[in-house]
């Protein structure tokens, strides 16, 4: 597979994680494990308001990604909001989560993704 072509499959690859997470987890709520970690994090009250203004965020994420527009900024982004949730989740609901602790280092490893997507391969992709 050449270059050009592993840049779209990871950055789609990527987008789809985000549009999976907030779509199928979040916004139609196929996963309510996800309900159960906002509300344990933002409070029980309005889990479901928050859940779902999440899941439309991550969706925007997604949509942002793919489209390539301002892509440092939208990496940038990933990369930190998916540091900062899996951080908070750690420490304030891991039995919640798939698989653990051990979620973070599957976090850690598609913070690595996005990073060598955006700033290793997408720059050979291009003079290519």
């Amino acid at each position: 597979m050449n270059t050009k072509t592993s840049h779209y499959v990871i950055t789609t690859f990527i987008a789809l994680v985000w549009l999976i997470n907030g779509l199928v987890c979040k916004v139609l709520n196929l996963v309510p494990r996800h309900q159960e970690i906002v509300g344990t994090v933002l409070g029980s009250t309005y889990a479901r308001e928050w859940t779902f203004a999440i899941g439309f965020a991550e969706i925007g994420m997604a949509l942002w990604f793919y489209s390539r527009w301002q892509s440092r900024i939208s990496a940038w982004l990933t990369i930190m909001g998916v540091a900062l949730m899996n951080i908070i989740e750690f420490l304030r609901s891991p039995e919640l989560l798939l698989w653990g602790k051990l979620n973070s280092l599957f976090a850690l490893l598609f913070i690595v993704l996005v990073y060598y997507n955006e700033y290793i391969l997408q720059p050979k992709a291009n003079r290519s």
